[in-house]
């Protein structure tokens, strides 16, 4: 059987999905929504740069791609607002173009990744190929409602769409909501397709804690993680730990976060990491006695089961997709987002309480093998997807 993905096929998550799903022999065909580098287990892959992706190159773009990029970095609130605002209008552009791969292609089904903005093109596939819509946690809390044309894109994605899978339970309300029919399937399955949890502990388990303590946080900047708050707390965390060290991936470089360290005088307890690749990461976690997720829109992140996976107390925003993860207090502990007190506060308290940090890992590890292991994903996942053929 043939299927056909639209998906970023930069990121990681999108790759790993791919790779879960190799096993299976499925003939699989992408269209990446923003120039990327060849994947390997791809029958075929095209390119439909959606949203002005193609001002923004590869991870690996140069000289104006570049510059476009540290304007993003720089002005990040008001480039996602022109985003919302302008992003929606290009879709039409790139319809033709997707209905001649759908020609040439004949996919057995389609699986759209996201609603902004690959959903919204995918809402003109023909019925005559059943259409499945990914969404993940900030589809709706953050990008649905932004403007009047991506409300109107949203809900007539979900209304073309044949089944969804989202990665929280939340996320299935919601599309309801927002215009889902409740009698169509649905599921909800990981974003990344499953943690193959023996993956990460092998390659991580000759790595000792680090001492002093390190903390990660492995988001970067994005617009709905509140990367302020988390510099802000860094000095309250100092003032009663002075030897904590503190880990920023994707961060090297970066002006928003060196201009936030250097006010902050935080400098010898900040180590930048630079974009760096999944078993790295995994590293630093490995490293780490605590993860910060500070975020104000989420849906199921991969660095969250990651880091729960490898043992790394988490500590995220209190929102209500990560409380299908984390119960505060238990297997971590959640606070309001923009509080750099509340923040500080509980990085000390996980940072002073060993007996709650070994106990959340071993009931953290069970969690993620239980609820979202690779194996347990790939059969859900094959099973949702051959049902509708």
């Amino acid at each position: 059987m043939k299927l056909l993905l639209i998906a970023d096929g930069r990121s990681p998550i999108t790759r790993r999905w791919i790779a879960m799903l190799k096993p299976l022999n499925y003939e699989l065909v992408l269209i990446s929504s923003y120039p990327c580098e060849p994947i390997s287990d791809l029958h075929k892959l095209y390119v439909l740069p959606l949203a002005f992706a193609s001002q923004g190159g590869s991870q690996a773009g140069t000289g104006t791609k570049n510059l476009v990029k540290q304007l993003v970095s720089r002005f990040r609130p008001l480039a996602q607002r022109m985003r919302h605002l302008l992003g929606p209008w290009t879709i039409s552009k790139h319809i033709d173009a997707y209905l001649d791969i759908l020609k040439t292609e004949k996919p057995d089904w389609v699986h759209a990744f996201r609603i902004p903005f690959e959903g919204m093109l995918a809402a003109s596939t023909p019925p005559e190929f059943p259409l499945i819509l990914s969404t993940w946690g900030n589809d709706f809390t953050l990008h649905a409602s932004s403007t009047g044309r991506m409300q109107s894109m949203t809900r007539k994605a979900l209304r073309r769409a044949d089944a969804l899978m989202s990665d929280t339970q939340c996320d299935l309300q919601r599309a309801q909501q927002w215009g889902f029919d409740p009698q169509k399937p649905c599921m909800v399955v990981p974003g990344n397709g499953g943690t193959d949890v023996d993956e990460l502990i092998a390659l991580t388990k000759i790595i000792e804690r680090a001492d002093p303590a390190q903390v990660i946080n492995p988001r970067g900047l994005r617009s709905y993680v509140r990367t302020d708050t988390f510099f802000k707390a860094i000095p309250l965390v100092l003032d009663k730990k002075p030897d904590v060290q503190f880990v920023c991936a994707s961060m090297e470089g970066q002006a928003e976060a060196v201009n936030w360290v250097t006010q902050l005088s935080i400098e010898k307890n900040v180590r930048f990491l630079p974009y760096v690749s999944q078993p790295e990461l995994w590293r630093e976690y490995a490293k780490s006695q605590v993860m910060v997720s500070n975020s104000t829109h989420d849906g199921s992140p991969n660095s969250l089961l990651e880091a729960m996976a490898l043992g790394c107390f988490p500590i995220c925003g209190d929102i209500q997709s990560i409380r299908e993860w984390i119960t505060d207090g238990v297997n971590g502990l959640l606070v309001d987002p923009a509080n750099p007190s509340a923040l500080a506060a509980a990085i000390l308290h996980a940072l002073d309480n060993e007996d709650l940090c070994a106990s959340a890992a071993k009931r953290n590890a069970l969690v993620i093998r239980e609820r979202a292991g690779i194996q347990s994903a790939r059969d859900k996942v094959k099973e949702f997807y051959e049902q509708l053929v």
